[in-house]
């Protein structure tokens, strides 16, 4: 049967004390309700519908570029009114999924595992049993263990209270059954809400079976209500890929001290990663590569044996096999360095490619530059590329020694072999094979003596 699926996402999520929705919040740099339609698309539904409520422009400016049908739910009069704003689309012969987009975790296995469940009309339930279930809806069963209902904790008795069985909210059924349940449900409880847990009572009443299955790991089906629930799903979440990490064969000097917020698109052999790691965007690590502590890499591509030591932060760029980078360097957007290039502490590299063996060793800033091989770039030179108005291009051919305390006022070309004196301010090309500086004159004053502070 054709699946479709139906993510709640219309809460404000009060206890986070936020200005923004709740599923706006982020687990590994992506929104919450992100995490869900990427499970939800993985699991090639025929349709995705999404039903938003609290913040709605906001939800929809930050996340239109989901493929989905939004549906705005208003006033928002519980799970199942919500679940009515989709009911004329369902298609009747459907399998309809419904899904929280503020359950973050849930795995593709446990969601197949539910949809199995709906096998012969019989309605899917995902519950999960935890040994402090308050909050949570109670599974309540006959004596020949059949699912008989659920019942909110603030409607149970004291007997239902001490079920540890919960309801997760998560469940799948045929189109044409949901929609029948839903016009029958009532708001006579203490919210006056339309819940979407009273149609387990009335699919018992219509003699359909509810086969329950539960998750491998709990932590899959916990929701986000506040702070501290958020930070834990994000370490479980860390968790996780970290452990997958090491399981391909990466050393992480400590797993609880790295955070994956993006994808690792390939990697080597033998990479080695120490603490308090960001990655963030599509990263390629190439074998044997070592990345220091306190290092934030985002979208970028390092080669086979690069080193990258601490504190740096390293955007958008490619790395050639065997350079090195830092400690504390910043390489920016648009940067390729080749093989064996080394840039060094407080060295600042920006839209700029530079090719094989050159070295900016420190203190250094090089913009919109074009570098050649085996070339010298001293301490303190800077690229002046903008004018105030424009960004201009220096380029330095291969073998260049660039003096130290050297400035290049783009655009410039220091040519083949040519050396920069330090502390020169070069305006014109310097030509290859030759010295070129620019330099007041030394002098010296005899008999001169340093002004003294005057005693009162």
């Amino acid at each position: 049967m054709q699946l479709e699926i139906i993510i709640l996402a219309a809460g404000q999520g009060t206890r986070m004390r936020s200005a923004f929705p709740k599923i706006l919040h982020k687990i590994a740099g992506k929104p919450l309700l992100e995490h869900v339609h990427a499970l939800a698309a993985s699991l090639d539904a025929a349709k995705i519908s999404i039903v938003y409520g609290y913040g709605g422009e906001t939800v929809l400016a930050s996340l239109s570029h989901l493929n989905a049908s939004w549906k705005e739910q208003k006033p928002q009069l519980g799970t199942g009114h919500a679940v009515m704003q989709v009911a004329d689309d369902m298609g009747d012969d459907a399998i309809v999924l419904i899904l929280y987009g503020d359950v973050p975790l849930l795995r593709k296995g446990t969601v197949e595992r539910l949809l199995r469940c709906t096998e012969g009309g019989d309605l899917g339930l995902l519950t999960a049993t935890l040994a402090d279930p308050q909050g949570y809806g109670r599974i309540v069963r006959d004596e020949a263990g059949r699912v008989l209902r659920i019942v909110e904790e603030k409607d149970a008795t004291e007997l239902e209270r001490a079920v540890t069985e919960v309801n997760t909210g998560i469940l799948a059924v045929q189109g044409c059954r949901l929609k029948n349940w839903l016009s029958r449900l009532e708001n006579h409880n203490a919210q006056r809400e339309y819940y979407l847990t009273d149609i387990i009572g009335l699919a018992v009443g219509d003699g359909v079976m509810v086969q329950t299955t539960q998750p491998a790991d709990v932590d899959e089906v916990l929701g986000v209500n506040d702070r501290q629930q958020l930070a834990r799903l994000e370490r479980t979440f860390q968790k996780a890929q970290a452990e997958r990490l090491m399981a391909e064969g990466v050393t992480l000097r400590d797993p609880a001290r790295f955070d994956l917020r993006g994808e690792i698109r390939s990697i080597g052999q033998d990479v080695e990663i120490d603490v308090n790691v960001l990655l963030e965007g599509h990263i390629s690590l190439g074998d044997r590569v070592r990345i220091g502590p306190n290092t934030v890499i985002r979208d970028s591509e390092l080669g086979d044996e690069v080193e990258i030591f601490a504190n740096c932060v390293i955007e958008n760029a490619r790395i050639g096999r065997g350079s090195r980078i830092g400690p504390f360097a910043r390489i920016r957007p648009e940067t390729q360095l080749a093989e064996e290039v080394h840039i060094g502490n407080f060295v600042e590299i920006k839209k700029s490619s530079i090719a094989s063996r050159s070295k900016a060793n420190h203190l250094s800033y090089i913009g919109d530059s074009i570098v050649g091989s085996d070339v010298n770039i001293g301490a303190g030179t800077i690229t002046c590329n903008y004018d105030g108005a424009n960004k201009h291009q220096t380029i330095i051919e291969d073998g260049a020694f660039i003096g130290s305390d050297t400035q290049l006022v783009a655009p410039v070309r220091v040519k083949r072999n040519a050396t920069i004196g330090a502390g020169s301010t070069i305006i014109r090309d310097a030509p290859e094979n030759a010295l070129t500086l620019s330099r007041a004159k030394q002098i010296t004053v005899e008999d001169w003596q340093r002004p003294l502070k005057k005693r009162s």
